[in-house]
């Protein structure tokens, strides 16, 4: 879907109609290289304290450098580039925060007495400084989606796995709901780029030759799909009237050349990843392990909630990619290596109730 959405676009530059095809295989590669090294290695290494504290200075110092001299991108100052690799720092900034503070929270659970004085207040520090280095670059939906993961990770350090379920839909059912009037809010104290994409939200077709312009297309792109499409490489919408087809808005290029049915498919896809890491956690031993689990969950839960929400016209366009779907190196990769520490948290799970069989074996065999 990534090549059939970009194709177009690239047919005349000089990269070629294929370039986004061969360059998401790589990061697709990649992506399950580092899933596969993350789901397999001890994860002492991922706890190991100059481990995490050079990952975290790591993505000060980028989220720092990406607003002096970052390259900027649809009114937002997020990436680094580095010859052919574009580094979105935003991205990386959800792992450290699901690795970084599940640890934190674990060590706190287990050892109390040496979390005395301001050292409890330093995991809210840690968020709320790369909250506003994001918020200002600014990328208010990569922003959202870190806290929605600080959060849920703060309040499942001591809740059970029925409340944390209930935790996730909260933070969807009240940003989807308590949007209309957020945006009012935000229309009030945002202006330029970011602005025109809330006007577009509150009335698209009121100003569908401007800044409503994106969701008008969206709208168009998901009517003409029905239930079975216009076939593959069909789509209308992506001959230049979506804007970023390939990556915010590859959801709609979906639905119109394979239908709905194709995206209930995917999102059906996506929720049973969600559950089973819900799931994992639950059933986790230490509170690491489900605090891993939870916080993979809500990165994967709010971030499609989010580009779905914003396809539909339920939320404001704020540049946030389909998981796994859309064209991103940062994302893609990001994402594998989350799901890596979840799996490693499965295999370990796995091991534990083998052991198990096999001595209750040993033990009725005499």
């Amino acid at each position: 879907m990534v090549y059939s959405a970009s194709a177009v676009a690239q047919y005349q530059s000089a990269s070629g109609p294929t370039a986004y095809l061969v360059r998401q295989s790589i990061f697709v590669v990649i992506g399950l290289g580092v899933c596969y090294f993350i789901a397999s290695v001890n994860i002492e290494k991922c706890r190991n304290q100059y481990v995490l504290s050079g990952f975290g200075l790591l993505v000060l110092v980028a989220l720092v450098f990406v607003k002096v001299a970052g390259k900027a991108v649809n009114g937002a100052q997020g990436w680094i580039v580095l010859g052919p690799i574009s580094i979105q720092p935003a991205e990386v900034c959800k792992l450290f925060l699901i690795m970084f503070l599940a640890n934190f929270f674990d060590n706190y659970l287990r050892y109390p007495k040496m979390f005395q004085g301001s050292i409890k207040w330093f995991p809210g520090t840690i968020v709320m400084l790369m909250f506003l280095l994001i918020l200002v670059q600014p990328d208010l939906g990569g922003a959202a989606i870190n806290l929605a993961i600080a959060g849920v990770i703060f309040l499942s350090a001591r809740v059970p796995w029925r409340r944390a379920v209930t935790i996730l839909t909260g933070v969807v059912l009240v940003a989807i709901f308590g949007m209309p009037w957020l945006s009012q809010l935000a229309l009030k104290v945002i202006h330029g780029y970011k602005a025109a994409r809330f006007i577009g939200y509150l009335n698209p077709f009121g100003s569908a030759s401007g800044a409503g312009s994106q969701l008008v297309n969206s709208y168009y792109a998901i009517s003409n799909g029905g239930l079975f499409g216009k076939g593959l490489g069909n789509s209308i919408q992506k001959m230049g009237y979506l804007p970023e087809p390939n990556t915010d808005f590859i959801l709609a290029v979906i639905a119109e050349e394979l239908g709905l049915i194709a995206v209930i498919l995917i999102l059906t896809g996506l929720a049973i990843i969600v559950c089973r890491c819900v799931q994992t956690g639950a059933r986790a031993t230490t509170p690491y392990d489900t605090m891993v689990c939870y916080g993979t969950a809500t990165f994967i839960l709010v971030e499609a909630s989010f580009n779905i929400g914003a396809v539909c016209g339920v939320m404001p366009i704020t540049g946030v990619t389909l998981p796994f779907i859309s064209y991103g190196g940062s994302s893609m990769v990001v994402l594998c290596a989350a799901l890596g520490l979840v799996l490693n948290v499965s295999r370990r799970q796995r091991r534990q109730r083998m052991m198990a069989k096999q001595k209750k074996a040993v033990t009725e065999n005499g």
